[in-house]
């Protein structure tokens, strides 16, 4: 409720007000008011997705009959676990609103996407990166942190080379183990690469081997080691562009991204 009066430039008690009007009117309980569950009830979920579809099409009739309709053609890379969420929608929202542009998606490794930037062989990418390598003009969409995992059957073996699993030899998490890796005397050997979360996510739960995850892909049935290696970075997930490729279909997707992560924190990557 503070975060939504700050941004719609109201007091605290009147967004609950109008929050428990509307309740009142669809005569159901839209908020869930229960500390560490869900914020929103099944019914304020539904209200939701109807407010986002009305700003859709409120957005898309003034982009259809307001203006000169937008052209061109967007280069975009994207990673796997990017392909979800919030940023498909919002490429999916961007192409309805100007069926004139033409956009173009790859997906791969962040490092492979980072090179394709400099290239010029694409126009956005977004990707992931360790925190520190943020740059003043990437348009950070989530933060989050590494950790390492394995399967819960997997037994760890003091002053034995441990199993590795990488996505491939582009992987940074694999060149961050390679350089920092050895801090608490381990050493550490690839024996499987996969370009894909879930075929790392699969090996893991199989007990090849440890891993480095974010946490937006763990779940119960693997076990988060603690302690044992040396502690993973932070993350981030953001929107780059090529200066050099900056056209005006190119801007005003940059801009759709910018304002969305402006009025929604954090957002849903996948």
């Amino acid at each position: 409720m503070t975060r939504a009066a700050e941004h719609l430039a109201l007091s605290q008690p009147a967004v609950s007000h109008k929050i428990k009007r509307l309740e009142k009117v669809l005569q159901c309980e839209l908020l869930a008011r229960r500390a560490g569950g869900p914020l929103f009830t099944e019914a304020g979920t539904r209200l939701l997705n109807y407010g986002r579809r009305i700003l859709d099409l409120h957005d898309e009739a003034l982009a259809a009959l307001g203006k000169k309709p937008l052209s061109g053609t967007i280069r975009l890379g994207m990673t796997e676990d990017t392909t979800g969420g919030d940023v498909a929608r919002i490429l999916g929202r961007f192409t309805r609103l100007h069926p004139d542009t033409n956009v173009s998606t790859r997906i791969s490794q962040s490092l492979t996407l980072s090179h394709w930037l400099s290239a010029g062989e694409i126009d956005i990418a977004v990707l992931q990166v360790l925190k520190k390598e943020v740059r003043a003009d990437d348009v950070v969409l989530f933060e989050d942190r590494l950790h390492w995992i394995k399967s819960h059957d997997l037994l760890l073996k003091p002053r034995l080379s441990v199993p590795f699993l990488a996505f491939d030899e582009n992987c940074f998490y694999k060149h961050w183990v390679e350089s920092d890796g050895s801090e608490f005397g381990h050493q550490f050997e690839t024996v499987f690469e996969c370009p894909s979360v879930s075929g790392i996510l699969a090996a893991t739960r199989a007990g090849l081997g440890v891993s480095l995850m974010n946490g937006l892909h763990i779940s119960s049935d693997l076990e988060v080691v603690e302690g044992v290696f040396p502690k993973p970075p932070s993350i981030s997930y953001f929107a780059r562009s090529n200066p050099k490729s900056r056209n005006e279909a190119v801007r005003a997707l940059l801009q759709e991204i910018t304002s969305e992560v402006e009025n929604r924190a954090p957002m849903r990557v996948t």
